[in-house]
């Protein structure tokens, strides 16, 4: 490979990453307020224990970079607040999250235009190693939150 390749591998994914990032936090939450087909739970998940127990996600969660706060976004390594207006924002930047990873993963085949048959598979090894433990992140943590949103409404209630 080429000087120009392995640049263009090696800036490449930084570049996209954080320029789609930057890109989804310009956009308006109002577009994230609801699940859409993308991130809707899925009946496999089983209410986020596919991630809790099957994956044990609560275990390497917190290694995960958090991009939002490098870029003035919204932090999601915690909710401090236990406020139903704020988990539900939480709820929203979770989802922009999520739909920037599938959009970071989609950009892999650019990388195959100038790549070789076996750099395509080391570039497709680290997209998926970069964004899949992501994704999985914010869905767990958006369905940890809807459960805590709803045991919130219901306490509202009961009281």
């Amino acid at each position: 490979m080429t000087a120009l390749v392995w640049a263009a591998n090696i800036l490449g994914w930084p570049l996209i990453q954080l320029g789609l990032a930057a890109a989804f936090l310009r956009l308006p939450t109002r577009l994230f307020a609801q699940d859409c087909w993308l991130t809707k739970t899925r009946a496999f998940e089983r209410d986020g224990r596919l991630y809790r127990d099957g994956l044990h996600i609560r275990r390497w969660k917190r290694l995960l970079p958090d991009g939002a706060g490098w870029l003035g976004g919204f932090p999601k390594n915690a909710a401090p607040s236990r406020d139903p207006a704020y988990l539900a924002r939480f709820a929203e930047e979770t989802r922009r999250a999520e739909v920037a990873h599938w959009c970071m993963l989609l950009c892999l085949p650019v990388f195959f235009l100038w790549n070789p048959p076996w750099a395509r598979w080391v570039m497709t090894a680290y997209a998926l190693a970069a964004n899949l433990p992501c994704i999985a992140a914010q869905r767990y943590n958006r369905m940890a939150l809807g459960r805590l949103i709803t045991l919130r409404q219901k306490r509202s209630v009961a009281a």
